[in-house]
């Protein structure tokens, strides 16, 4: 028998968000990023504006977590545009996708305190 996996959807984690969207943002997924799944946390890079997985070992200030992608994308060898979650919403924890390095509850802790700063509760 063949096992099949479903990978994350689209806005799987989004729970409730701003009336007219505004919740959401067009954002730019950095280069070199590799594959971002649905749901994953977001740093932004201070320098560029552009997004990465937020690293708890980053200086660029793509440490601290400010946006959730909302749709999946293969950054490994150039820029890509998709929408992401930037203020103003409510998500559901427990589908959310953190970088690696973020294994500890404290460090997904510390996120998810960066995502409240900007609006974003996670349940």
């Amino acid at each position: 028998m063949t096992v099949l996996i479903e990978g994350r959807h689209p806005g799987e984690f989004l729970m409730t968000e701003a009336n007219g969207q505004r919740s959401r943002e067009n954002i730019t997924i950095a280069s070199g990023a590799g594959i971002i799944a649905p749901g994953t946390v977001l740093g932004k890079i201070t320098a560029s504006g552009k997004y990465l997985a937020s690293a708890v070992g980053a200086n660029d200030g793509s440490q601290t977590a400010v946006a959730i992608a909302l749709y999946g994308c293969d950054a490994s060898t150039s820029d890509v545009a998709i929408a992401g979650i930037t203020r103003d919403a409510e998500v559901n924890g427990k589908i959310l996708t953190y970088h690696p390095d973020r294994d500890q509850a404290a460090e997904k802790s510390a996120a998810q305190a960066d995502l409240a700063a900007v609006g974003i509760i996670v349940r």
